[in-house]
């Protein structure tokens, strides 16, 4: 059974989605974050949970992003926001099945990218994301006392394929046993299957690179007072840190100074 989703934003406080709601649930884990209400651009990330928007990286400077920290305003059905750089709209509406979310980034031409749904999960232990099998995955340095094999020296990152790279299964959430990892997949499309409830992700954008990222931390972030969060994040490039993105890791304003993309989201999961 399909059913809409309903969506809540906070475009005051970075455009963050606060709420997505389906007749079963609440999708998104939130945490008390008062600081995040006098954030300023250039202010260390303050975790309040949802969704946010993370452009134009999300690790590295400014951390998760240049978006979170600043006001959004309405123009027409869109909401928008105005980095150093760039300016980014969205436009979100209900669907018969789900929600679309419809993203303009316009800059100058060649502007390169990273953007993330950084949507973190009320899920259960016992949740698993589903993607393609054999889809490539990229592991990051976090991961690296957990794989079958030794790090490689000076690598940013190593592949293996889903769902086990390198011997590490993602594709569980649980249980939680105090680690932390992200991964990037190479894939457009994701569905989180938690008991009987079904949440899929879909990101289309011609002529860009797609991914679906997953942060899995189960107790393992940060050092002092860890806590669970969960990632699925649909992504336009392929790296968390834009500086550490190669040719074809980012994304990148065509010459038409404008780039468009669409996330699709679901309570259908064409998995099954």
């Amino acid at each position: 059974m399909t059913v809409p989703l309903d969506i809540v934003t906070d475009p005051a406080h970075g455009g963050r989605w606060t709420s997505l709601r389906s007749a079963e649930r609440e999708w998104l884990w939130r945490r008390d974050a008062p600081e995040r209400d006098n954030v300023s651009p250039g202010d260390a990330f303050v975790d309040a949970g949802g969704l946010e928007e993370c452009v134009p990286t999300v690790r590295g400077t400014p951390d998760h992003g240049d978006a979170w920290a600043r006001p959004w305003t309405r123009e027409g059905e869109a909401d928008v926001v105005h980095g150093d750089r760039f300016t980014l709209a969205r436009t979100v509406r209900s669907t018969a099945d789900g929600a679309v979310a419809d993203y303009v980034l316009s800059g100058d031409p060649g502007f390169r990218f990273v953007w993330a749904a950084h949507a973190l999960l009320d899920l259960s232990d016992r949740a698993s994301a589903h993607i393609r099998d054999g889809a490539r995955a990229r592991l990051f340095p976090e991961a690296a006392g957990l794989l079958d094999r030794a790090w490689p020296e000076d690598a940013t990152w190593v592949e293996g394929d889903w769902p086990a790279p390198c011997g590490l299964r993602l594709d569980r959430f649980g249980p939680d046993d105090g680690t932390a990892v992200g991964a990037v997949v190479d894939a457009s499309r994701c569905c989180v299957h938690d008991g009987g409830d079904r949440l899929s992700f879909a990101l289309e954008a011609e002529g860009q690179p797609v991914s679906i990222a997953l942060w899995r931390n189960l107790g393992g972030f940060p050092d002092r007072r860890p806590y669970r969060s969960t990632g699925v994040e649909p992504m336009l490039g392929r790296v968390f840190d834009l500086a550490e993105a190669g040719p074809r890791d980012a994304a990148r304003v065509p010459a038409s100074g404008e780039a468009r993309w669409r996330l699709t989201l679901t309570t259908n999961c064409r998995c099954d």
